[in-house]
């Protein structure tokens, strides 16, 4: 299998956590699209996702699955129990659940405050900005924190009593927020708890080793 990703991005920190989780790391060839430079917008990359979006898993016949949730459904149904997308139907249907809301409500909102209320990736790839609208989905960011850290003083993971998927995607929002500088309220002592614990996972330790590494998987 082969995934076109970069190394320290938000979004590419799921599938790379998730992957970890699973033991897959060794199975993946891993092929740099570099996204602070807006690669993931040339013409070469958007022939494999139009949405010009990562990461991207391509399968050995050329199947290519694009979103970080469908990805980490594949991989987590590749072989053994499915440790991270549930499964009984009430579990799966909460963990896609939370992980919906956790894109909804937190990452994907951080993800428009870098892109219309920072400079963002530079004028070659932020071709329209929205200065008032990034700065609205920064406050919807920070009440999403909020939502989550409300959820986490009444059990200990996102979905319920495991780590599932949903952690993950809050995980790619406390990452996102961090490199944009986007503050965790400072009531937010479950969230903050949440989060030092998940930075004691191998699986988000070899992805911070990476980025400590400064530079990309061959």
């Amino acid at each position: 299998m082969k995934i076109y990703d970069w190394f320290d991005g938000p979004y590419p920190a799921r599938v790379r956590i998730a992957l970890a989780e699973k033991g897959l790391l060794p199975k993946i060839e891993f092929v740099s699209v570099n996204l602070w430079t807006g690669e993931h917008k040339e013409p070469e990359f958007l022939a494999i996702n139009y949405s010009g979006t990562l990461p991207v898993l391509e399968l050995q016949d050329g199947t290519r699955i694009a979103e970080c949730t469908a990805i980490t459904q594949y991989l987590d149904s590749l072989e053994g129990s499915l440790t991270l997308t549930g499964e009984t139907a009430l579990e799966k249907g909460l963990i896609h659940m939370m992980t919906k809301r956790a894109e909804i409500e937190f990452l994907d909102a951080v993800s428009v405050y870098f892109h219309h209320a920072t400079p963002g990736l530079g004028p070659k790839v932020e071709l329209y900005q929205n200065a008032e609208w990034g700065a609205k989905m920064g406050e919807k960011a920070t009440r999403g924190m909020c939502y989550f850290d409300n959820l986490l003083r009444q059990q200990p993971f996102v979905a319920g009593d495991k780590f599932s998927m949903a952690d993950i995607a809050v995980i790619g929002g406390m990452i996102f927020a961090s490199l944009v500088k986007l503050p965790v309220p400072d009531e937010c002592d479950a969230l903050r708890s949440w989060y030092a614990k998940i930075q004691d996972r191998p699986s988000y330790k070899t992805w911070s080793a990476l980025v400590d590494q400064g530079a990309p998987a061959k």
